[in-house]
């Protein structure tokens, strides 16, 4: 199918969507899927709830924002117990969301990924809704019926029906003698684009914002033709308010609003009500969700003429993610959405960003001698650290619970990547390109989380530490290529091993490969690999004994058993070999002019270390690197 097959594919497939019919049709519907009739609060959260949850020791994780959203869940799960409240029709519906938290946390993303979420529900079976055929707010239907029918047909049809006709569906209704069958019923699917479902708010300048933004406003070349200010056909249902009706409603940097502004979103929530000048409360059924930032909340808080707003709002704190691995993710889907063009960049680079950015978050420890801020990104990273347990990690967090509120940015951290893919000459960027560029992008001024001479000191302090960790990693991988670049080596220390194990376990003599006379196992040989996985001499022989039987065990499925299929044996391998090959990197990665069994060793790392994701650019400098930390030792 080529791409105009597609499209006509596409477009046949949405206008087959399309359903006009009798409200005597559309009560059919409910009364077999009163979902289709569901408020708005309750549409949200089965949209979510549809696409799956897991459950986790920390509480569920829900799949609608799998690969979107990093590091969020437990905010994620207080904005579920706000929507499953208020799904149930509970007070909480009648709050403003409001999301709080420094830019780049992630609150915008949630909000697109709720109304893109909306428009493709309401294109499913499940999530079918429908509205008055005419309608300017889209409005359910259930309307039409009066209200001394509606705890009758709301028992029958098994949903609530609540609400007011809006203006010009009462003229109509008044013009057709109150009869329901006057009008026609359409399935309505939300868009943003289209204006249906979906509003969203974001203050101008003052000067320019007008109330009739949010409730609508009079069309004047209709008020010749129908006489009055206040005949609905003469005024536009075209607010943010009206428009949203029926779904989300989204208030961008709602603080910053006029207290006019503010007033009527909350008059919205409580009431369910838009007010204008020229007619009674429009109803409206919307789910309104507003952000802002911390700086901002603090005022609103601090400030005591706020006080009755502050209980008509439900807040929930976004923070950065204080998870490295969680930071990546966000990274990688950031630069998923773009593209680098040429340029390569080097395994560890993103990693390396990471580890900046998160510990620009975190406060130093108050026990500095117990724990290092290092240690404390790897604790709530998950990595284990010496006998530190979780309910200690809990008490490192209430230390400071501003803690990924301030720091640096997932779009810092992007400006810094792009600061380090211009300053390079080649077509990569490793590690220590990104943290020099950091360096200067902090002193040019451009960094402006990194404002005060303080900030920058401690910045600067942080880029060392990175710095710190890095050098631990490079060598790491350095020597672990050169491992793997001379498997043959390794497996020839694993089958020495092996022998010596069986020989030790059955107390049976080897025969010297040199002299060719029986000798004893070498059993210093053996230690010298189990001690560098902490098997102690007391369990040395159960060790030895468990390499035997899966050896044994592999034979009989006649399969070989390898130097790196036992987890501990692999890690003992390679520390052993790294000690023994250490002199081999130094001498091999520093020497100038190599001569050509050193060539050879540094071409087979090379080609090993491309295999791993490097580039020749970054492989070379990694093992340039390399060898100079070790020439420091």
């Amino acid at each position: 199918m080529d791409l105009m097959d597609r499209l006509a594919a596409h477009h046949a497939s949405t206008s087959s969507l399309g359903w006009t019919g009798s409200f005597a049709d559309y009560l059919d519907i409910v009364r077999e899927r009163p979902a289709v009739a569901q408020l708005s609060h309750a549409r949200l959260n089965h949209m979510i709830q549809a696409a799956g949850t897991r459950a986790t020791a920390d509480g569920p994780e829900y799949g609608f924002f799998d690969g979107r959203l990093f590091g969020l869940h437990p905010q994620i799960r207080q904005v579920m117990e706000y929507f499953q409240a208020a799904a149930q029709r509970l007070d909480v519906r009648k709050r403003v969301l409001l999301l709080i938290g420094p830019p780049g946390t992630g609150k915008s993303t949630f909000l697109v990924l709720l109304k893109r979420g909306l428009e493709e529900y309401t294109r499913t079976d499940e999530g079918a809704a429908y509205g008055i055929v005419g309608c300017p707010m889209h409005e359910e239907p259930l309307h039409l019926i009066p209200h001394a029918l509606r705890p009758e047909f709301s028992r029958e049809l098994g949903i609530p029906i609540e609400g007011e006709l809006c203006p010009v569906c009462q003229m109509k209704w008044r013009e057709s003698g109150e009869n329901a069958e006057a009008f026609a019923v359409e399935r309505i699917f939300f868009s943003e684009r289209d204006r249906i479902g979906i509003g969203t708010f974001t203050p101008g300048d003052p000067k320019d914002l007008d109330t009739a933004l949010l409730t609508g406003s009079l069309d004047f070349s209709k008020i010749a033709e129908y006489g009055s200010e206040s005949d609905p056909r003469a005024f536009r249902f075209d607010g943010e308010f009206n428009v949203a009706n029926r779904g989300l409603m989204e208030e961008q940097e709602w603080l910053k609003q006029p207290k006019d502004f503010m007033a009527l979103l909350l008059t919205l929530a409580q009431e369910q009500n838009i007010k204008t000048g020229r007619f009674a409360l429009i109803y409206a059924d919307e789910t309104i969700i507003a952000h802002s930032n911390l700086h901002e909340y603090e005022k609103f808080v601090a400030n005591p003429e706020n006080e009755a707003m502050k209980n008509r709002v439900y807040v929930i704190t976004i923070p950065y993610t204080v998870r490295t691995s969680d930071e990546e993710r966000i990274y990688h889907k950031m630069l998923e959405d773009g593209s680098l063009g040429r340029t390569h960049l080097a395994p560890d680079t993103i990693r390396t960003a990471a580890w900046l950015t998160v510990l620009t978050r975190l406060s130093e420890p108050k026990d500095k001698s117990h724990i290092t801020l290092m240690d404390k990104a790897k604790l709530y990273n998950g990595e284990a650290i010496r006998e530190f347990k979780d309910h200690q990690i809990e008490d490192l967090k209430r230390e400071d619970p501003r803690e990924g509120m301030v720091g640096l940015s997932p779009r810092d951290a992007m400006n810094i990547l792009v600061h380090a893919i211009g300053k390079t000459a080649v077509p990569c960027v490793n590690p220590l390109d990104y943290l020099q560029a950091a360096k200067s992008f902090s002193e040019s001024g451009r960094l402006l989380t990194v404002h005060s001479p303080e900030a920058q000191k401690r910045f600067l302090e942080l880029i060392h530490l990175v710095r710190g960790e890095y050098d631990k990693t490079v060598q790491k991988i350095v020597m672990k290529a050169f491992v793997h670049a001379f498997d043959q080596s390794a497996q020839t220390l694993f089958s020495s091993y092996m022998d010596n194990a069986e020989a030790d376990i059955s107390k049976t003599k080897l025969t010297d490969p040199v002299s060719g006379e029986p000798r004893d196992p070498d059993v210093e040989f053996l230690r010298s690999i189990e001690e560098q996985v902490g098997v102690s001499a007391g369990a040395a022989r159960s060790f030895r004994e468990e390499m035997l039987i899966k050896a044994g065990a592999a034979a009989r499925k006649g399969q070989p058993f390898r130097w790196d299929d036992h987890p501990a044996m692999q890690e003992g391998i390679e520390k052993k070999l790294f000690a023994d090959v250490r002199t081999l990197v130094r001498t091999t990665t520093s020497t100038k002019t190599p001569d050509e069994r050193q060539r050879a060793k540094i071409e087979a790392v090379t080609t090993q270390l491309m295999q791993e994701g490097y580039c020749e650019h970054c492989a070379g400098a990694l093992l340039h690197y390399s060898g100079s930390l070790l020439n420091r030792k």
